[in-house]
Parts: C-alpha cells; structure tokens; sequence
C-alpha cells in the first residue's frame, strides 16, 4: 500500500473499540473477512490491521479504488452478516472516509 496526493482513491480508517478479552478474536474475525471476502471485491486495493498496546483498540485502514466500490462491498449481504458479527466482539466500530490530502515521505 502506498500513500499519495492527491490520489483518486477512497481511503476508510475504521477504529474498534475492545478489551483484551475480545481482541484476538476480533483480529481472527477480521483477518478472516479481508481473506475470504473484502480482498476479492471490485475496487479493493489494500488493507492493514493495527493494534495498539493494551488491546483495546484496533485501527483498520483500507483504500479502494472509488467510493462507490466501498460502499457496495458494506451493502453486501455476505458483509452484513459479518458486521453484526464483528459487533458482537466489540464495544463499537466506526468507518469513516477519508480523502487523501497530503503525503509525507
């Protein structure tokens, strides 16, 4: 994955909220979805998974080719399934999008 500006890109940071009980779950879960699902939509460029120290965060940051490709891989009815599952791990989870405006390095 490569960061650049301007970029015709849609990039989307979607930050969980855990507890260390539920972390690695929450990872399996996701590591599973980018696998066997979200990696094989159309428009998916790249994907990673952070964590921070106390395991009671996790940060995904994603980047698609448009936003429309985005959206339509959310309205699926494989990852509405998944969602409500991702949910049940977590105390919450936002995804937002965001525009590429400027690029250091």
């Amino acid at each position: 994955m490569q960061i650049t500006s301007p970029s015709a890109s849609q990039t989307v940071i979607t930050t969980f909220e855990v507890t260390p009980g539920t972390c690695q779950d929450l990872l399996d879960a996701l590591r599973d979805a980018y696998d066997s699902f979200i990696s094989k939509q159309p428009g998916f460029i790249a994907a990673g998974l952070h964590v921070n120290d106390a395991q009671t965060r996790i940060a995904n940051y994603s980047q698609w080719q448009q936003r429309e490709d985005f959206l339509a891989m959310l309205r699926s009815t494989e990852m509405r399934k998944r969602n409500r599952e991702l949910n049940a791990l977590c105390r919450s989870f936002e995804p937002v999008m965001y525009d590429v405006i400027h690029q250091i390095g």
